[in-house]
């Protein structure tokens, strides 16, 4: 381990149930007047927008409904121009990664101008961002604390993120009442999203073998002990509870466990980084419209057995974390474990269990493997650099 690191997070991070009705209090914080809240006609309906509203009492509120999952181009940008005719102060993302990805860009947009695209890549922000307020009603993404903004680029047929920690928010408020409307399927892809993500996290490279050329800097740097405390956490809350939440969503013990594991999981992943996972699935849901954590949680255990000779402790390990019984094995068969407790979970959540179950082709392999080898910042995370002809091989066994 390196003698420092550094680890980032949102302004202030408040949890718990009812969480939402300090909105007022942190919105006055900022002194806002004007605010702009970035939502999706399925959350209005359900009433969640409304009850956002009733703590901002006083103020102009313009609701941007246009969200939706795994957003386009098109949909930031629309988005962004209502952001710049309102002219906002304060930008409040509701909703699950989509929604709050979007208001991070309305909030570049509206501080420095551009076009979402001028911001794609590492530390593309020139500097701090309009307040923004995060309220999750998923668990899974983790993007109430993350430095990232992700969309789909259809020109170009591939998912993008702008990554810059000036994009964490100002404040996130975790609410686990938000997440009871979460239909069973948004459940599962959502908590198997918080798995992979606090997985990669925890055997991500060392921060002390995690080197970058002298002229780059990255939001990722390896794994570090504060991020494997909170990957740790978050990988034994979801295997306590994403089951039981799938099954019952309004078992709030449940909820409140996986809202919990979820932002552990993106405090874990936005400091350490996310891997090969991550830049397998974005060429896929670019091509056949999988929803992120639906991609992730079908590739996870693929990338797992790829990954396992490099980091057998760390695997060994979670499986402990997802409660196999390893006691009486060695590192190796309880790393195995490990990749067969994913497999469990992905068959009892529903998760589709082959690419070709999403209409992935096998000529798809060569191209995606080109893609994905090409996210070079994703690629030095891994604990195995993969070569490309790897990458292909990971898709042809998973399809």
């Amino acid at each position: 381990m390196r003698e420092t690191f550094t680890f980032f997070t949102a302004g202030q991070l408040l949890f718990g149930r009812n969480a939402v009705r300090q909105l007022g209090e942190i919105a006055g914080r900022f002194q806002s007047q004007r605010i702009l809240i970035v939502t999706d006609k399925i959350l209005v309906k359900a009433g969640l927008v409304e009850r956002t509203r009733e703590s901002l009492a006083g103020k102009t509120i313009e609701v941007f409904d246009g969200g939706e999952p795994e957003p386009t181009l098109e949909v930031v940008r629309r988005c962004v121009e209502v952001a710049k005719k309102l002219r906002p102060d304060l930008v409040i993302g509701l909703g699950g990664g989509s929604n709050m990805d979007a208001a991070k860009i309305a909030s570049i947009a509206i501080t420095h101008g551009g076009d979402p695209r001028d911001y794609v890549g590492e530390n593309k922000v020139p500097g701090p961002i309009l307040p923004l307020i995060c309220l999750p009603t998923t668990a899974g993404t983790g993007s109430e604390v993350s430095p990232a903004a992700v969309f789909t680029d259809t020109e170009r047929e591939t998912k993008v993120s702008c990554l810059s920690n000036y994009l964490r928010p100002a404040a996130a408020i975790v609410d686990p009442l938000f997440t009871v409307s979460c239909p069973p399927k948004v459940t599962a892809d959502s908590g198997i999203d918080a798995l992979t993500h606090a997985i990669e996290g925890y055997t991500a490279i060392d921060n002390a073998r995690f080197s970058l050329p002298p002229d780059e800097r990255s939001v990722y740097q390896g794994k570090n002990p504060m991020a494997d405390m909170m990957a740790e956490k978050a990988i034994r809350l979801v295997g306590r509870f994403l089951r039981r939440a799938h099954r019952d969503g309004n078992d709030l013990e449940a909820r409140d466990g996986m809202a919990l594991a979820a932002t552990l999981g993106g405090l874990a992943f936005t400091n350490s980084g996310v891997a090969l996972v991550h830049a397998m699935e974005y060429p896929v849901a670019a091509a056949v419209h999988v929803s992120h954590g639906a991609g992730n949680g079908l590739l996870l255990p693929f990338v797992m057995r790829y990954n396992l000779a490099h980091n057998l402790q760390a695997f060994a390990e979670i499986a402990g974390f997802l409660g196999e019984k390893v006691a009486d094995l060695d590192t190796e068969a309880a790393a195995e474990r490990a990749v067969q407790a994913v497999e469990k979970l992905k068959a009892d959540l529903g998760i589709p269990a082959r690419l070709r179950d999403l209409g992935v082709k096998t000529e798809h392999f060569r191209p995606f493997a080109e893609k994905a080898f090409s996210l070079k910042r994703l690629m030095r995370v891994n604990p195995r650099y993969p070569t490309q002809d790897e990458i292909e091989n990971v898709y042809r066994q998973a399809w």
